[in-house]
């Protein structure tokens, strides 16, 4: 006679129930059974150190929430750690960084699920992931790509924004909506791709090539909400970086929240924040740049004003000035002065032209002294031998030719030989020889031997 579960209580079939006998169709197991093997025997797992890399770290209530992925393969286990480990395990934990952790499977009976409690998690050291990043980010900032000479300017109020983010999402929402409430004209060019998992990169990618090459487009927005450290991987992509970094548009990285920072943030002309603070950086508000225009109106309206009032007080202190309120006063005060320059001129003219004519008249009457002429007049005369101008009376002895030069004209004569002195002389002799002694002040003497009267 076969028992089944009709034909007995659960609490009879517990006592009846072998532990290696088999559920079957006519005598399954109560789920309470299963359950409680299941417990059984993971409770005799015990406790055992895992290797991994954190890839969520949530804290509530004290207690940490989090993700703990296998380092080479794709196997991911979630885990908890209560307030009272908390505090005994480093205070610098955080997402990314590389564990052992003493973990023990928990299964809890009533709600049927299987917890990793970790009652001790250590550092071994950076994290794959993080580790490869930081050799990505290295190797880009060495070529130059975050270099802030790259980053190009966005336009002061684009016509068309082109938009790459996820379709349907809250990104996408946010950036339209506060894009609009600044702006209402602003035009959009969206690309839905997606923002996680394997291919999220490469439609990320594409997208962005996509609306770089629409002359329409003046600036993009690549815009995901926020995520794990896991789940923001693919904007740290190196094609993903690299096609960002090639886009001639000025490019807007909108990617997670504040503290989240793919390197896709470093390659980016401007990183926003959030979505939102991407929408509030690429349009301006209508509002305040109307403001702005009002301001600068007035602004400009006093200035040109103030300095139409500061010109013409000028002109007024000018037109008040003697120059121009009497045009002949230049006339009048430099009268004088010129009647005064043009007599000191005469006077230093004639001046002048009297001290050359009295230089000029000595020099005539020195030059009339020394002039032999002046001394032929005077009545001398000037012989001349064969041998030259006589100056001794062997010069000429007797019977030698002479010429004898006078005041008026020349003569020829013949020597008689040398005169014996103050022999035979004559009244006439004498009286020219004192008239030859009595010489005008200023005119030289002839010499005796040169010149002789006649």
């Amino acid at each position: 006679m076969s028992l089944t579960v009709a034909s007995l209580g659960r609490q009879q079939w517990r006592e009846l129930s072998v532990p290696d006998a088999l559920p079957t169709v006519e005598a399954p197991w109560p789920v309470a059974i299963l359950a409680g093997k299941l417990r059984d025997y993971i409770d005799r797992l015990g406790s055992v150190w895992v290797e991994g890399e954190v890839t969520q770290w949530g804290v509530s209530g004290g207690n940490v929430y989090g993700k703990l992925k296998d380092c080479e393969a794709d196997a991911t286990i979630s885990f908890t750690i209560w307030s009272s480990t908390r505090s005994r395990i480093p205070a610098d934990l955080k997402q990314g960084d590389r564990v052992v952790a003493l973990i023990k499977p928990n299964y809890w009976f009533k709600g049927g699920t299987l917890t990793m409690q970790v009652y001790d998690m250590r550092h071994v050291g950076l994290g794959d992931l993080l580790e490869r990043l930081e050799r990505l980010r290295a190797q880009l900032r060495e070529e130059g790509l975050f270099e802030q000479s790259r980053k190009k300017p966005l336009p002061f109020l684009p016509h068309c924004i082109g938009l790459v983010t996820g379709r349907d999402s809250d990104a996408e929402k946010d950036v339209l909506r506060n894009a609009q409430l600044r702006w209402p004209a602003v035009r959009f060019r969206v690309r839905h791709a997606a923002v996680q998992g394997d291919r999220s990169a490469a439609d990320v990618a594409a997208g962005i090539r996509e609306l770089d090459a629409d002359p329409e487009v003046d600036v993009i927005i690549v815009a995901r909400g926020g995520g794990d450290f896991q789940n923001l991987l693919p904007f740290s992509d190196e094609n993903l970086v690299r096609t960002a970094a090639a886009c001639a548009t000025p490019l807007v990285s909108a990617i997670g929240h504040e503290n989240d920072r793919p390197i896709l943030d470093d390659v980016a002309d401007l990183r926003a924040s959030t979505p939102t603070d991407a929408a509030k950086r690429v349009v301006p508000d209508v509002a305040e740049e109307l403001l702005r225009v009002q301001q600068a109106s007035m602004r400009m309206t006093t200035r040109v004003t103030a300095l139409l009032t500061h010109e013409i007080d000028r002109i007024a202190q000018l037109r008040s000035r003697p120059a121009l309120a009497s045009h002949d006063w230049i006339v009048a005060s430099r009268a004088e002065d010129l009647t005064r320059y043009v007599a000191r001129g005469v006077e230093l003219v004639d001046r002048c032209v009297e001290r050359a004519e009295n230089t000029t008249r000595e020099l005539s009457v020195r030059l009339r002294a020394l002039s032999p002429q002046s001394t032929l007049d005077r009545g001398y005369a000037i012989v001349q031998g064969p041998d030259g101008i006589v100056r001794r009376p062997h010069d000429a002895p007797n019977g030698s030719p002479l010429l004898v030069a006078l005041a008026e004209g020349r003569l020829r004569a013949t020597s008689m030989g040398e005169h014996p002195s103050h022999e035979h002389e004559t009244p006439d002799d004498a009286s020219t020889e004192q008239s030859a002694g009595r010489r005008s002040p200023g005119e030289p003497a002839p010499s005796p031997s040169a010149a002789s009267r006649s």
